[in-house]
């Protein structure tokens, strides 16, 4: 069967790597230890994906801007006491292979740092897998869609036969921007109502699911 799509694009946090609740409650320590108001669930598992600048403007509002440096740098070592044991969602090792081996181009689109993909490809050894990534701090935040324009440019890709695959809202609305066919699971950081208002393909709610979608699909 011929392919639908050259490229597949994943997000992540959420969406690869089951992360979201980690991420959630290192948001939640930093707040508490910069003494400001804490921000429930939903707020802070919303700004998942989002470059630095948003997040914090949405996550925590009342964060002072001499507080900023204090605030990144607890999170950040929150996040990296657990970074090391975060796993997998089960099954996708296998599905990211059966993809390569079927002739697709992979690659990553996320809101992590450079740095911090880096660490997360070397943890999980998922390098090899990726012809090509971009991260925030690269490129304009999602949902902005550069991240999406310079991976297609990268490896000669166009918009109709790339497809997105993601956990958020700021996923599904970065493909938007870009013109590009967008796949969401329901797994990762926000609410199946607010993904499936959005319209992608199809909204999985594992990554068996989705790994059958995208071989039957793909």
């Amino acid at each position: 069967m011929a392919k639908r799509f050259d490229l597949i694009v994943f997000d992540w946090d959420g969406t690869l790597l089951d992360s979201a609740g980690a991420i959630v409650a290192c948001i939640q320590a930093a707040a508490r230890d910069v003494g400001i108001e804490v921000p429930d669930d939903a707020r802070a598992s919303h700004v998942i994906g989002l470059g630095l600048r948003d997040a914090l403007a949405h996550a925590v509002p009342g964060l002072g801007v001499g507080q900023v440096g204090e605030f990144v740098e607890r999170y950040r070592a929150h996040f990296l006491a657990r970074d090391a044991q975060l796993p997998l969602f089960p099954g996708t090792r296998e599905m990211l292979e059966g993809l390569r081996s079927r002739g697709h181009l992979l690659a990553v689109a996320t809101g992590k740092s450079r740095l911090g993909l880096a660490r997360a490809l070397d943890t999980s050894a998922l390098h090899d897998m990726f012809a090509a990534t971009r991260c925030a701090d690269q490129c304009e935040p999602k949902p902005h869609p550069q991240m999406l324009f310079e991976l297609m440019d990268e490896l000669d890709a166009s918009p109709e036969r790339t497809l997105m695959v993601g956990d958020t809202t700021h996923d599904l609305g970065m493909a938007a921007a870009a013109g590009v066919p967008a796949l969401a699971v329901s797994f990762g950081a926000h609410p199946r109502e607010a993904l499936d208002a959005l319209a992608p393909l199809s909204l999985l709610d594992s990554t068996a699911a989705l790994a059958q979608w995208l071989k039957a699909n793909g």
